[in-house]
Protein backbone atom coordinates (compact mmCIF):
# COMPACT_ATOMS: atom_id res chain seq x y z
CA UNK A 1 0.00 0.00 0.00
CA UNK A 2 1.39 3.20 -1.22
CA UNK A 3 0.16 7.06 -0.46
CA UNK A 4 2.04 9.82 -2.11
CA UNK A 5 1.06 13.37 -1.23
CA UNK A 6 2.01 16.03 -3.36
CA UNK A 7 1.52 19.57 -1.84
CA UNK A 8 2.61 22.45 -4.54
CA UNK A 9 1.39 26.00 -4.90
CA UNK A 10 0.85 25.47 -8.16
CA UNK A 11 -0.38 22.13 -9.33
CA UNK A 12 -3.47 20.22 -8.66
CA UNK A 13 -5.79 22.24 -10.19
CA UNK A 14 -3.10 24.08 -11.97
CA UNK A 15 -4.06 27.74 -10.76
CA UNK A 16 -1.39 29.82 -10.45
CA UNK A 17 -0.46 30.85 -6.81
CA UNK A 18 -1.76 34.46 -6.33
CA UNK A 19 -3.43 34.71 -2.93
CA UNK A 20 -0.89 36.27 0.11
CA UNK A 21 -1.04 32.80 2.11
CA UNK A 22 -0.69 30.28 -0.51
CA UNK A 23 3.39 29.89 0.88
CA UNK A 24 2.30 29.36 4.40
CA UNK A 25 -0.50 27.39 3.30
CA UNK A 26 2.16 25.01 1.05
CA UNK A 27 4.39 25.06 3.93
CA UNK A 28 2.31 24.26 6.46
CA UNK A 29 1.24 21.23 3.55
CA UNK A 30 4.32 20.04 3.38
CA UNK A 31 5.33 20.20 7.42
CA UNK A 32 2.05 17.73 8.09
CA UNK A 33 2.02 15.33 4.92
CA UNK A 34 5.31 15.03 3.65
CA UNK A 35 7.53 15.24 7.50
CA UNK A 36 4.72 14.09 9.60
CA UNK A 37 4.55 16.89 12.08
CA UNK A 38 1.13 17.37 14.27
CA UNK A 39 -0.49 20.19 13.52
CA UNK A 40 0.60 21.71 17.52
CA UNK A 41 4.15 21.43 15.77
CA UNK A 42 3.72 22.75 12.47
CA UNK A 43 1.94 25.88 14.54
CA UNK A 44 5.02 26.10 16.43
CA UNK A 45 7.18 25.61 13.72
CA UNK A 46 5.71 28.42 11.24
CA UNK A 47 4.62 31.00 14.49
CA UNK A 48 0.98 30.67 14.23
CA UNK A 49 -1.62 29.01 16.23
CA UNK A 50 -3.11 25.23 15.65
CA UNK A 51 -6.75 26.87 14.49
CA UNK A 52 -5.03 28.49 11.19
CA UNK A 53 -2.99 25.79 10.91
CA UNK A 54 -6.47 23.29 10.37
CA UNK A 55 -7.41 26.28 8.37
CA UNK A 56 -4.67 26.41 6.01
CA UNK A 57 -4.81 22.44 5.81
CA UNK A 58 -8.12 22.52 4.69
CA UNK A 59 -8.10 25.11 2.07
CA UNK A 60 -5.21 23.55 0.51
CA UNK A 61 -7.03 19.98 0.14
CA UNK A 62 -9.96 22.33 -1.17
CA UNK A 63 -7.72 24.23 -3.75
CA UNK A 64 -6.18 21.22 -4.96
CA UNK A 65 -2.93 21.41 -3.73
CA UNK A 66 -2.77 18.37 -1.01
CA UNK A 67 -3.48 15.41 -3.33
CA UNK A 68 -3.72 12.27 -1.86
CA UNK A 69 -3.36 9.13 -3.52
CA UNK A 70 -4.03 5.33 -2.34
CA UNK A 71 -2.59 2.51 -4.67
CA UNK A 72 -3.25 -0.74 -2.79
CA UNK A 73 -4.32 -4.07 -4.46
CA UNK A 74 -7.51 -5.54 -2.33
CA UNK A 75 -8.06 -8.77 -4.60
CA UNK A 76 -7.19 -11.00 -1.06
CA UNK A 77 -10.00 -9.14 0.64
CA UNK A 78 -12.68 -9.59 -1.43
CA UNK A 79 -13.48 -12.93 0.50
CA UNK A 80 -13.03 -11.18 3.98
CA UNK A 81 -15.28 -8.39 2.52
CA UNK A 82 -18.07 -10.75 1.02
CA UNK A 83 -18.07 -12.62 4.17
CA UNK A 84 -18.79 -9.70 6.31
CA UNK A 85 -21.81 -8.61 4.00
CA UNK A 86 -23.22 -12.04 4.43
CA UNK A 87 -22.68 -12.00 8.43
CA UNK A 88 -24.27 -8.69 9.52
CA UNK A 89 -26.44 -7.91 6.47
CA UNK A 90 -24.62 -5.03 5.15
CA UNK A 91 -24.63 -3.55 1.63
CA UNK A 92 -21.62 -2.78 1.57
CA UNK A 93 -18.33 -3.71 3.63
CA UNK A 94 -15.12 -2.50 3.17
CA UNK A 95 -11.82 -3.92 4.08
CA UNK A 96 -7.86 -2.05 4.16
CA UNK A 97 -4.94 -4.12 4.02
CA UNK A 98 -3.64 -4.58 7.82
CA UNK A 99 -2.23 -7.51 9.41
CA UNK A 100 -0.74 -6.96 12.35
CA UNK A 101 -3.29 -8.25 15.24
CA UNK A 102 -2.46 -6.08 18.08
CA UNK A 103 -1.50 -2.77 16.35
CA UNK A 104 -3.34 0.37 15.20
CA UNK A 105 -4.96 0.54 12.03
CA UNK A 106 -6.78 3.98 12.24
CA UNK A 107 -4.25 5.24 9.17
CA UNK A 108 -5.58 2.44 6.89
CA UNK A 109 -9.14 2.50 7.71
CA UNK A 110 -8.95 6.29 7.80
CA UNK A 111 -7.38 6.33 4.12
CA UNK A 112 -10.00 3.56 2.99
CA UNK A 113 -13.07 5.35 4.42
CA UNK A 114 -11.83 8.88 2.77
CA UNK A 115 -12.05 7.72 -0.27
CA UNK A 116 -15.40 6.16 0.08
CA UNK A 117 -16.39 9.09 1.61
CA UNK A 118 -15.37 11.41 -1.33
CA UNK A 119 -17.57 9.74 -3.60
CA UNK A 120 -20.71 10.07 -1.33
CA UNK A 121 -20.63 13.79 -1.10
CA UNK A 122 -22.74 15.67 -3.76
CA UNK A 123 -25.08 18.44 -3.83
CA UNK A 124 -27.46 19.44 -1.68
CA UNK A 125 -26.39 16.28 0.94
CA UNK A 126 -27.10 16.34 4.60
CA UNK A 127 -25.13 14.17 6.27
CA UNK A 128 -24.29 13.95 9.81
CA UNK A 129 -21.25 12.72 11.65
CA UNK A 130 -19.90 11.46 14.83
CA UNK A 131 -16.30 11.71 15.92
CA UNK A 132 -13.31 9.89 17.02
CA UNK A 133 -9.64 9.59 16.29
CA UNK A 134 -10.11 7.13 13.22
CA UNK A 135 -13.07 10.13 11.74
CA UNK A 136 -10.23 12.68 12.60
CA UNK A 137 -7.49 10.84 10.85
CA UNK A 138 -9.96 10.55 7.89
CA UNK A 139 -10.14 14.49 6.81
CA UNK A 140 -6.99 14.65 5.02
CA UNK A 141 -8.10 11.82 2.80
CA UNK A 142 -11.52 13.52 2.13
CA UNK A 143 -11.49 14.85 -1.52
CA UNK A 144 -12.86 18.52 -0.54
CA UNK A 145 -14.52 20.64 -3.12
CA UNK A 146 -17.41 23.36 -3.33
CA UNK A 147 -20.95 21.92 -3.13
CA UNK A 148 -24.34 23.43 -3.07
CA UNK A 149 -26.71 23.56 -0.38
CA UNK A 150 -25.00 20.80 1.57
CA UNK A 151 -25.39 20.58 5.51
CA UNK A 152 -22.93 18.82 7.84
CA UNK A 153 -25.22 18.10 11.12
CA UNK A 154 -23.05 17.05 14.27
CA UNK A 155 -24.85 13.92 15.98
CA UNK A 156 -23.48 15.08 19.42
CA UNK A 157 -22.62 17.56 21.85
CA UNK A 158 -18.93 18.71 22.25
CA UNK A 159 -16.38 17.87 24.79
CA UNK A 160 -14.39 20.90 26.09
CA UNK A 161 -11.13 19.18 27.20
CA UNK A 162 -10.25 17.46 23.73
CA UNK A 163 -9.57 19.80 21.38
CA UNK A 164 -8.15 17.38 19.10
CA UNK A 165 -10.90 15.08 18.90
CA UNK A 166 -13.94 17.73 19.59
CA UNK A 167 -17.13 16.40 17.81
CA UNK A 168 -17.62 20.00 17.04
CA UNK A 169 -14.20 20.98 15.83
CA UNK A 170 -14.31 17.97 13.85
CA UNK A 171 -17.74 18.58 12.23
CA UNK A 172 -16.69 22.56 11.53
CA UNK A 173 -13.34 20.82 10.10
CA UNK A 174 -15.60 18.49 7.53
CA UNK A 175 -18.19 21.05 6.67
CA UNK A 176 -14.81 23.51 5.83
CA UNK A 177 -13.86 20.67 3.30
CA UNK A 178 -16.96 21.37 0.99
CA UNK A 179 -18.30 25.43 1.93
CA UNK A 180 -21.10 23.21 3.60
CA UNK A 181 -23.09 24.98 6.19
CA UNK A 182 -22.99 23.06 9.91
CA UNK A 183 -25.15 22.67 12.10
CA UNK A 184 -23.88 21.89 16.10
CA UNK A 185 -25.41 20.91 19.33
CA UNK A 186 -24.45 23.60 21.72
CA UNK A 187 -24.18 21.53 24.90
CA UNK A 188 -21.73 19.07 26.28
CA UNK A 189 -21.94 15.47 25.24
CA UNK A 190 -22.69 14.30 28.37
CA UNK A 191 -24.09 16.32 31.08
CA UNK A 192 -24.37 16.27 35.11
CA UNK A 193 -28.38 14.14 35.47
CA UNK A 194 -31.18 12.97 33.13
CA UNK A 195 -33.47 16.44 34.39
CA UNK A 196 -30.14 18.43 32.89
CA UNK A 197 -30.62 16.40 29.33
CA UNK A 198 -34.40 16.73 29.64
CA UNK A 199 -34.42 20.52 30.11
CA UNK A 200 -31.89 21.30 27.25
CA UNK A 201 -33.76 19.13 24.93
CA UNK A 202 -37.36 20.14 25.92
CA UNK A 203 -36.49 23.69 26.83
CA UNK A 204 -33.88 24.97 24.98
CA UNK A 205 -34.42 23.66 21.35
CA UNK A 206 -31.88 21.13 21.23
CA UNK A 207 -34.22 18.38 20.71
CA UNK A 208 -34.96 20.12 17.08
CA UNK A 209 -31.39 20.11 16.12
CA UNK A 210 -31.41 15.93 17.50
CA UNK A 211 -34.35 15.72 15.43
CA UNK A 212 -32.27 17.20 12.07
CA UNK A 213 -30.45 13.73 12.48
CA UNK A 214 -33.70 12.16 10.67
CA UNK A 215 -33.29 14.37 7.60
CA UNK A 216 -29.18 13.27 7.14
CA UNK A 217 -28.92 11.51 3.36
CA UNK A 218 -25.94 9.46 5.32
CA UNK A 219 -24.57 9.50 8.74
CA UNK A 220 -20.71 8.84 9.63
CA UNK A 221 -20.12 7.19 13.07
CA UNK A 222 -17.41 5.34 14.73
CA UNK A 223 -17.25 3.29 18.09
CA UNK A 224 -15.36 3.07 20.81
CA UNK A 225 -14.34 0.17 23.14
CA UNK A 226 -14.52 0.45 26.95
CA UNK A 227 -11.50 -1.65 28.61
CA UNK A 228 -9.66 0.99 29.18
CA UNK A 229 -9.85 5.20 29.94
CA UNK A 230 -7.15 6.28 27.84
CA UNK A 231 -8.91 7.58 25.21
CA UNK A 232 -8.38 11.46 25.76
CA UNK A 233 -12.07 12.58 24.91
CA UNK A 234 -13.15 10.35 27.42
CA UNK A 235 -11.31 12.61 30.18
CA UNK A 236 -13.42 14.09 32.92
CA UNK A 237 -16.70 13.11 30.84
CA UNK A 238 -16.97 9.60 32.26
CA UNK A 239 -15.09 8.58 35.42
CA UNK A 240 -12.68 5.51 36.42
CA UNK A 241 -15.56 4.49 38.01
CA UNK A 242 -18.02 5.07 36.24
CA UNK A 243 -16.27 3.21 33.88
CA UNK A 244 -15.81 0.05 36.30
CA UNK A 245 -19.69 0.58 36.66
CA UNK A 246 -20.34 0.29 32.73
CA UNK A 247 -18.51 -2.52 32.33
CA UNK A 248 -20.33 -4.14 35.90
CA UNK A 249 -23.81 -2.99 33.75
CA UNK A 250 -22.74 -4.92 30.73
CA UNK A 251 -21.47 -2.26 28.62
CA UNK A 252 -18.64 -3.57 25.84
CA UNK A 253 -18.16 0.00 24.34
CA UNK A 254 -20.22 3.47 22.87
CA UNK A 255 -21.55 4.74 19.78
CA UNK A 256 -21.77 8.68 19.72
CA UNK A 257 -21.96 7.78 24.07
CA UNK A 258 -24.78 5.55 24.36
CA UNK A 259 -22.93 2.84 26.05
CA UNK A 260 -24.11 -1.26 24.33
CA UNK A 261 -23.90 -4.28 25.58
CA UNK A 262 -22.87 -7.19 23.62
CA UNK A 263 -26.04 -7.59 21.94
CA UNK A 264 -26.22 -3.89 21.07
CA UNK A 265 -28.34 -2.57 23.53
CA UNK A 266 -28.19 0.00 25.44
CA UNK A 267 -27.19 -0.51 29.27
CA UNK A 268 -29.27 0.19 31.96
CA UNK A 269 -26.95 2.96 33.53
CA UNK A 270 -27.42 6.93 34.28
CA UNK A 271 -24.14 7.77 32.06
CA UNK A 272 -26.82 6.89 29.55
CA UNK A 273 -29.59 8.78 30.70
CA UNK A 274 -27.25 12.24 30.85
CA UNK A 275 -25.87 11.74 27.43
CA UNK A 276 -26.47 14.62 24.85
CA UNK A 277 -26.57 12.29 21.26
CA UNK A 278 -28.71 11.19 18.34
CA UNK A 279 -29.90 7.80 20.31
CA UNK A 280 -29.50 4.22 19.08
CA UNK A 281 -32.98 3.90 18.44
CA UNK A 282 -33.18 7.08 16.07
CA UNK A 283 -30.17 5.56 14.57
CA UNK A 284 -30.83 2.50 13.35
CA UNK A 285 -33.84 3.98 11.48
CA UNK A 286 -31.68 6.21 9.43
CA UNK A 287 -31.43 4.80 5.85
CA UNK A 288 -27.79 4.80 5.27
CA UNK A 289 -25.24 4.79 7.77
CA UNK A 290 -21.34 4.44 7.52
CA UNK A 291 -19.44 2.90 10.53
CA UNK A 292 -15.92 3.26 9.79
CA UNK A 293 -14.08 1.15 13.05
CA UNK A 294 -11.09 -1.09 13.72
CA UNK A 295 -8.83 -1.86 16.27
CA UNK A 296 -8.75 -4.96 18.67
CA UNK A 297 -9.79 -2.85 21.55
CA UNK A 298 -12.50 -1.99 19.83
CA UNK A 299 -13.85 -5.78 18.25
CA UNK A 300 -16.88 -6.16 20.79
CA UNK A 301 -17.72 -2.39 20.46
CA UNK A 302 -17.79 -3.08 16.49
CA UNK A 303 -19.91 -6.16 16.80
CA UNK A 304 -22.51 -4.56 18.90
CA UNK A 305 -22.86 -1.37 16.91
CA UNK A 306 -23.24 -3.57 13.98
CA UNK A 307 -26.13 -5.64 15.60
CA UNK A 308 -27.62 -2.12 17.21
CA UNK A 309 -27.30 0.49 14.31
CA UNK A 310 -27.47 -1.58 11.65
CA UNK A 311 -24.83 0.11 8.99
CA UNK A 312 -25.43 -0.12 5.61
CA UNK A 313 -21.91 0.46 5.35
CA UNK A 314 -19.21 -1.04 7.05
CA UNK A 315 -15.29 0.28 6.83
CA UNK A 316 -12.63 -1.56 8.77
CA UNK A 317 -8.94 -3.46 8.77
CA UNK A 318 -8.01 -6.59 7.62
CA UNK A 319 -7.26 -7.93 11.49
CA UNK A 320 -10.27 -6.87 12.49
CA UNK A 321 -12.39 -8.20 10.01
CA UNK A 322 -10.75 -11.80 10.57
CA UNK A 323 -11.55 -11.32 14.33
CA UNK A 324 -15.11 -10.72 13.46
CA UNK A 325 -15.54 -13.16 11.11
CA UNK A 326 -13.40 -15.89 13.57
CA UNK A 327 -16.92 -16.57 15.84
CA UNK A 328 -20.04 -17.47 15.55
CA UNK A 329 -22.12 -14.29 17.80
Amino acid sequence: MAADTLPSGSVGRGKPVSDPQSQLRVRAAWLYYVEGLTQSDVADRLGVNRIMITRLLSEARKRGEVVIRIKSKLGPLIEAQIQLEKKFGLAKAIVAPFTEDDGDPTRVIAAAAGEYVSGLMRNNVTIGVGWGRTLHTMLPYVEGRTLEGARVVSLLGGIAQARRFNPAEFAWQFAELFDAEGFLIPAPAIVDSAQTKHALLEHCGLDHIMSMAETCDVVLLSCGGISTLTTSYRTGHVSEAERISLIEAGAVGDVLYNFLDRDGQPVPHPVNERCISVSVDRLSRLSDKVLISGGIEKTLAIRATLKSVKPNTFVTDEATAMRLLATDE
